[in-house]
């Protein structure tokens, strides 16, 4: 079930979608989400992670046949007082350490009685939890949350649902029925942003994960100029020329969803070589030094992230993570599809 929710991590959402024919389901965050994908002719299992705040939404995911996550008794009280004549599949989550959303592990066996009378309901649901730790494989927390979740399950015999992009990459007791974990049906996957060929493992590489980034951030320079020593450049003047040297600027900032807050001297590629910004990264332009590639001109492509950059390296320049740059993106950068 590959994670699409804000936009595909921006990669685009349907784009992703009709690119993954044989996924047996998604899962996006929202409602709104999940229409937009059966709007745009997706036909798979839609899972809507968020689950439905009101009776709107419920006869939303019911219009559009989507799968939302019931997760508060709020919601099950919805179920039971809506009198429409439709019925809708869900999953049911289970808080077992991530301290978010979820009914407590000991409410599980009531709240699947409920569900199972409850005549809006079709099909048994799926149980489900989230992990809190798996991006950090000498946490055990992982294991605690398995054996929370294998243990609450008891007699269950219906599909579960456990594993994210760590969890799947570093963690294989959750990937198969055990003591621990008995489950007795499906077990679905939520890959996010290993989808996309991005490192959800601390202080690990996607390369060393045998990942291929998806998304390869480019622009292109409009300017190549000398700088004398002594000259700045950029607002606020941070960026002093320490020598005469030679500097680009790039059609790319904040505005198009770049950092603005990276560090000077984050890397980017310029024609596939290594340069570093300098000042500020302002709405619309970066400033790249060039000293090392005097020969450039404008034109050339700067790679902000991509193959052989990884945006795991440019969010910790930014002091952030992937996930947040890649959903940062603006509307303003034009996708294109290789």
């Amino acid at each position: 079930m590959p994670v699409l929710k804000a936009n595909a991590y921006g990669h685009g959402m349907v784009a992703v979608a009709k690119l993954l024919p044989e996924a047996d389901a998604f899962a996006v965050a929202r409602v709104d989400e999940g229409v937009k994908l059966r709007n745009a002719g997706i036909k798979q299992r839609l899972v809507i992670l968020g689950g439905f705040i009101d009776q709107v939404e419920l006869v939303q995911a019911m219009q559009h046949d989507l799968d939302p996550v019931v997760h508060h008794a709020v919601q099950l009280d919805l179920l039971d007082d809506y009198a429409g004549g439709k019925q809708v599949s869900v999953w049911v989550k289970v808080d077992t350490g991530m301290g978010r959303l979820g009914f407590d592990p000991a409410e599980l066996p009531q709240v699947l009685q409920r569900i199972e009378s409850c005549d809006a309901v079709k099909d048994k649901p799926v149980v489900m939890t989230h992990l809190a730790c798996a991006d950090e494989p000498d946490n055990d927390m992982t294991l605690r949350q398995l054996d929370s979740f294998g243990h609450c399950l008891g007699d269950f015999s219906g599909a579960v649902s456990i594993a994210n992009s760590a969890g799947i990459l570093q963690w294989s007791q959750l990937l198969q029925p055990s003591a621990e974990f008995p489950y007795q049906s499906d077990n679905w996957v939520r890959p996010g942003l290993a989808l996309y060929g991005v490192s959800p493992v601390a202080g690990r590489s996607a390369a060393e994960l045998g990942l291929q980034p998806a998304m390869s951030f480019r622009t292109r320079l409009i300017t190549v100029k000398p700088i004398k020593a002594g000259s700045s450049v950029g607002y606020g003047a941070d960026y002093v020329a320490e020598r005469d040297s030679v500097f680009g600027v790039a059609a790319v900032g904040y505005g198009d969803g770049y950092p603005r807050g990276v560090a000077e001297g984050t890397p980017v590629l310029v024609n596939g070589k290594r340069a570093s910004i300098i000042g500020r990264v302002s709405m619309d332009l970066i400033a790249i030094d060039l000293s090392a590639q005097p020969d450039v001109k404008p034109g050339d492509v700067v790679e902000l992230w991509g193959d052989t950059l990884e945006v795991q390296e440019i969010a910790a320049c930014a002091g952030t993570i992937p996930y947040e740059l890649l959903t940062q993106l603006s509307r303003r950068p034009p996708r294109e599809l290789d």
